[in-house]
């Protein structure tokens, strides 16, 4: 399936379309189940989106927040996912909102996954809303290409965890939700910015190796179109 590409003139005016767009999925969510949940990606890309969205007049209390991936440190490490998350999107009127971390105080990442995938399952699947970023070799979340776990975490019938992943170019082991667990997610939305990401997006729907570029498998195999939100 052919993605859709929402091409906006900066990320100012991105983030607030995008927050405006996942406010609305949340709340017809709340409102039609009572509850809603969202897993977002970390870098330095979703800040505005995030504080965009954390000014959303939505029941936040009946929301359920957590990430796409996390790297193995702790959340108050600067390089922690979840850090980012609790100063710019868990703020305001956001703040009532549930969190689910993925790092967890474990010995090893694969104890932590085991720990992040049963505090998962308060989550009802799918997901309303899945927010992904991508990096300039192709992964998205921590599907890194030739990473340790990476054809588990890419299998589509494989079951719905969290996965730990380690890769030349993850710096630390990462905890990453499986492509079953992000992929059928209501709305399913890749976050991008820059001419050189817009570069990397056009080589990944070129081809079709997904151990090379692992954001192939989102673009070609999630369960309905992914949407594109891209600013220069």
């Amino acid at each position: 399936m052919e993605p859709n590409l929402h091409e906006f003139s900066d990320g100012t005016v991105l983030a607030e379309k995008l927050a405006d767009q996942v406010a609305h999925r949340l709340a017809a969510a709340v409102e039609a189940r009572g509850e809603a949940s969202l897993a977002v990606s970390g870098g330095s890309t979703p800040k505005r989106f995030f504080r965009a969205l954390a000014n959303r007049d939505i029941d936040w209390a009946k929301v359920t927040v957590t990430l796409v991936d996390e790297r193995f440190v702790p959340a108050d490490h600067p390089r922690s996912n979840h850090l980012l998350v609790r100063e710019n999107l868990l703020q305001g009127k956001a703040a009532a909102a549930h969190f689910i971390p993925l790092y967890h105080d474990r010995p090893s990442v694969e104890e932590a996954a085991q720990a992040a995938t049963a505090a998962a399952k308060a989550i009802s699947p799918p997901f309303d809303v899945v927010i992904l970023g991508m990096g300039g070799d192709g992964h998205t979340a921590s599907f890194f290409p030739h990473g340790s776990t990476l054809n588990q975490a890419l299998d589509a019938a494989g079951p719905r965890s969290v996965l730990p992943m380690e890769a030349d170019g993850a710096e630390e082991p990462r905890l990453t939700f499986s492509f079953s667990s992000l992929t059928d997610a209501g709305m399913l939305v890749l976050h991008i910015e820059g001419q050189s990401k817009k570069d990397v997006l056009a080589k990944a729907q070129e081809g079709t190796n997904e151990t090379e570029m692992p954001i192939r498998a989102v673009l070609h195999r999630a369960s309905s179109p992914v949407d594109i939100y891209w600013a220069p």
